[in-house]
């Protein structure tokens, strides 16, 4: 089995413990970075630290004795940010949900990056962790005292779109009401898609599959096939496949994808909404990618003792399988 996750100018290797570096690649090329990993509420888990169990959780207090840029155990709501080259020095930035943490992301990896705006963003789902950063969306835009700006394109189903309405009447607003005073908040073009595998869209020059998928049962999420020469699956919140959305990316279905991201949030056991890890390796072992990262763990995983694991499951299994973590930055030939 091939031991990285291997591109043109770069890749993402395994170390002897079965761990994940990244390795440098041109700036030419583009790239997935991991804004995020973590579950709704995060990790360290606040309850963890302001009411200690006993033993206390020993994953919750190493997440905080190490700066979070050093600390693979320190995570924030799942997003992911591609960063997309055309090939001619212009790169366009793409986000994928934002979440709670997005100001702390922003403030961590886009300077650290040096990312200097989003172009589009696309959202999965209408959830807390999914989209309560919306209002910091102007932090990355350019100034403008009275919002006199191309404001930033957003694709979601009209299910979200109603739901955010409700939540943010003041960033759906398209005029002002007579005598309301201009106040500087995010510009958004807010832009419907459908739940339907068959209704690709365009935006920064990349298609976009919608991968419907159940998160709950009572609740449908989407997650992304992306990618013109390498196939990217990003789907972060599911418990189930509809047998439609599983056949897109699975090497017996429609293709191999290179690059399959999901969502697993407890080690052990099933949950309603999740998939957890069982369950994460088994739809991997049938979807069967290239290579699989996992995210929206909780406080449950530790990243490199995990990862340990995951790198004997991918030696028996012949797929090469690690959680990501926050700052994690892939590159690809997109």
């Amino acid at each position: 089995m091939e031991g990285g996750l291997a591109t043109n100018n770069g890749s993402i290797s395994e170390t002897q413990n079965g761990s994940l570096c990244d390795v440098s690649c041109e700036d030419s090329q583009s790239a997935l970075l991991f804004l995020g990993t973590g579950c709704s509420s995060a990790v360290p888990n606040a309850r963890c630290l302001l009411q200690p169990s006993y033993p206390p959780c020993e994953l919750c207090h190493k997440a905080v004795l190490t700066p979070p840029e050093l600390n693979p155990d320190y995570r924030c709501n799942t997003s992911l940010l591609i960063d997309y080259s055309h090939g001619s020095g212009e790169h366009s930035y793409i986000l994928i949900d934002v979440g709670k943490t997005f100001r702390e992301q922003v403030l961590r990896w886009f300077t650290r990056f040096k990312i200097p705006r989003v172009d589009s963003i696309i959202l999965t789902h209408e959830h807390a962790d999914a989209i309560l950063g919306l209002d910091d969306i102007r932090a990355v835009q350019p100034f403008s005292p009275t919002n006199d700006i191309e404001p930033t394109p957003i694709f979601l189903t009209q299910f979200a779109m109603d739901s955010i309405a409700m939540k943010f009447p003041y960033l759906v607003q398209k005029k002002l009401k007579q005598g309301q005073e201009v106040r500087r908040v995010a510009q958004l073009d807010w832009r419907i898609i459908e739940s339907h595998c068959e209704k690709p869209f365009m935006t920064s020059g990349l298609e976009f599959i919608p991968l419907p998928v159940m998160h709950g049962e009572d609740y449908v999420s989407l997650g992304f096939l992306f990618g013109k020469r390498s196939k990217v699956a990003y789907i972060s919140d599911v418990s189930r496949f509809p047998e439609s959305t599983e056949y897109v990316i699975s090497k017996a279905g429609a293709r191999q994808v290179d690059l399959l991201i999901l969502d697993t949030l407890y080690k052990k056991g099933t949950h309603n909404t999740h998939l957890c890890l069982p369950g994460t390796l088994d739809a991997v072992k049938r979807i069967c990618p290239k290579r699989a990262l996992f995210v929206g763990m909780t406080h449950e995983f530790d990243h490199e003792q995990d990862n340990k694991y995951l790198a004997e499951w991918s030696q028996r299994e012949g797929i090469w399988v690690q959680l990501a973590h926050d700052g994690l930055r892939v590159p690809l030939d997109l």
